[in-house]
C-alpha cells in the first residue's frame, strides 16, 4: 500500500527583512499589501509572520468572508506559523463597515489563538482590525 509523502518546504528569500516595531509600523506594512479596492466590500483575514527579532518573514492570506464576518481556523494559523518557523505572528482583519470596534467574536477568537500559540511557544504579538483610514490594535487596547 502506498502512503502519501508529506513535504515541508520553506524559503526565506534574499530580500532584506523589514522590522516591526509597533502597531503603527504593522498597519503601515499591511495596508501597503491589502487590496484597497475590496477593503470596504468583504472581510478578509491575513497573518503576518515574524522571526525572533520581529523581522517580517512574510504574510499569509487566511480567508475571505462576507460583508460582516470571516471564519478563522486556528489550526491553519498554527500550521502556517510552524511551516514558516515563525517566532511571532500578528493576526489582521478588516472591517468593511469602517468601524474600528472589536466585537465579542473578535475578542473570543483572539483568546483562542493566544492560548494555542502559547502551547507552541509562538508569540501572538497583536491582532489588528483595519480600515482604509486607521486601525485598532488589541495589544494597544490591552486585550492581549
Amino acid at each position: 500500500m502506498k502512503v502519501s509523502e508529506i513535504k515541508v518546504i520553506y524559503s526565506s528569500g534574499s530580500e532584506p527583512k523589514r522590522k516591526i516595531k509597533d502597531s503603527a509600523s504593522t498597519y503601515e506594512l499591511i495596508i501597503e499589501n491589502w487590496n484597497l479596492d475590496t477593503i470596504e466590500f468583504v472581510e478578509e483575514v491575513k497573518i503576518l509572520l515574524l522571526n525572533n527579532a520581529n523581522e517580517v518573514l512574510g504574510f499569509h492570506f487566511l480567508g475571505r468572508g462576507g460583508s460582516s464576518s470571516c471564519v478563522i481556523d486556528v489550526k491553519i494559523i498554527l500550521s502556517v506559523a510552524l511551516k514558516a518557523h515563525a517566532s511571532g505572528i500578528v493576526v489582521i482583519h478588516n472591517h468593511p463597515s469602517g468601524k474600528l470596534v472589536a466585537s465579542e467574536a473578535d475578542k473570543s477568537i483572539t483568546r483562542k489563538i493566544q492560548k494555542a500559540c502559547q502551547l507552541l511557544d509562538i508569540r501572538l504579538l497583536d491582532h489588528l482590525i483595519i480600515t482604509k483610514s486607521g486601525y485598532l490594535s488589541f495589544a494597544d487596547k490591552g486585550y492581549l
